[in-house]
């Protein structure tokens, strides 16, 4: 046998050898490299290219798929909008700063909005046992940066910021704020409250809140036995309703039947809300009301439908 018939033998059994170990190794898969790491893959699971979000389960690339059907103020970010607050660290006191700016899609401060109920933006405060309540309406700089005052006692806070970006929809951002010092939780609300009471006036909740469905609230506001029916308007309503669900503090967007001036909407004694709970479970409703040229906050407690039992033991064996 010539030697050159020979080499070419040579190299197609080198070929076969070489195609059956490819086969394999395919079969099997990547071979852990030395040192217990991985080798690299363009697996689905691997991890995430730094500055690429990682895929929404529900598939929507961006996660936002459900982002419209969730309440406001779970998130920091939504619809390329993200709240950004200075500083998420403050102190207890009756007048503590607080600075926040809102970013839009671009990456920089939003400096022009839609005003909603008389304001470009309203921003609410409340501890997370709801000890705390606070509803204002901070002033902007020409560069975007919000700033007020909140007064804060110690313990886990959440700011919402509501509003309207020009152009865009409204929107409620949410974020938490931490206040040192000594903290005492308070004890949780009771599980209805429909009549409340602040600097001698009286407050009566009439209605239920319906889980997925539009409910309407009247809330009727009385002194000294009598009925109040010269409520002054704020911000464009004679009532402004602030809900959050107990647990996640969920903010849900309330709106007042009519307006004053209309024609139709009585000053008192009753503002008539409407609103859709997106789940069962307990409310905290803050009312804001104006009279004698002061605004007062009544606080109230509706459940919504019948929350689940939570497991007491036994079998378990569970059926879905």
């Amino acid at each position: 046998m010539s030697t050159s018939v020979r080499v070419v033998g040579f190299l197609a059994a080198l070929a076969a050898v070489f195609g059956i170990t490819l086969a394999a190794g395919r079969a099997i898969g990547p071979v852990e490299a030395l040192g217990g790491g991985s080798t690299p893959t363009h697996d689905t699971h691997a991890s995430p290219t730094p500055g690429r979000a990682t895929p929404d389960p529900s598939g929507a690339p961006d996660g936002s798929a459900d982002a419209a059907h969730q309440p406001g103020g779970l998130q920091v970010s939504q619809d390329g909008y993200t709240l950004r607050l200075l500083h998420d660290d403050l102190p207890a006191g009756a007048r503590t700063p607080l600075e926040l700016v809102v970013e839009g899609p671009d990456g920089r401060p939003v400096t022009a909005y839609t005003p909603q109920h008389e304001k470009e933006l309203h921003l609410i405060a409340v501890r997370r046992d709801f000890s705390g309540f606070q509803h204002v309406h901070p002033t902007r700089d020409a560069d975007g940066t919000w700033g007020t005052e909140l007064a804060l006692t110690p313990g886990a806070w959440r700011v919402f910021a509501d509003m309207t970006p020009a152009g865009a929809e409204p929107l409620t951002l949410g974020a938490d704020v931490s206040v040192a010092g000594a903290y005492a939780p308070a004890a949780p609300p009771a599980r209805d409250v429909r009549t409340a009471t602040v600097d001698g006036y009286t407050v009566e909740l009439a209605g239920d809140l319906t889980p997925g469905t539009d409910s309407e609230v009247t809330l009727s506001v009385s002194r000294g036995g009598a009925p109040v029916t010269d409520l002054q308007p704020y911000l464009g309503a004679y009532g402004h309703l602030v809900a959050l669900r107990t647990g996640d503090l969920a903010y849900l967007h309330v709106h007042p039947e009519g307006e004053p001036g209309d024609g139709s909407t009585q000053p008192g004694p009753g503002i008539t809300f409407g609103t859709t709970v997106p789940s069962a479970g307990t409310y905290r409703l803050f009312l804001d009301f104006r009279h004698a040229g002061v605004v007062r906050t009544a606080a109230f407690t509706v459940t919504a439908g019948t929350p689940a039992a939570l497991p007491t033991g036994g079998s378990s064996d569970h059926t879905h």
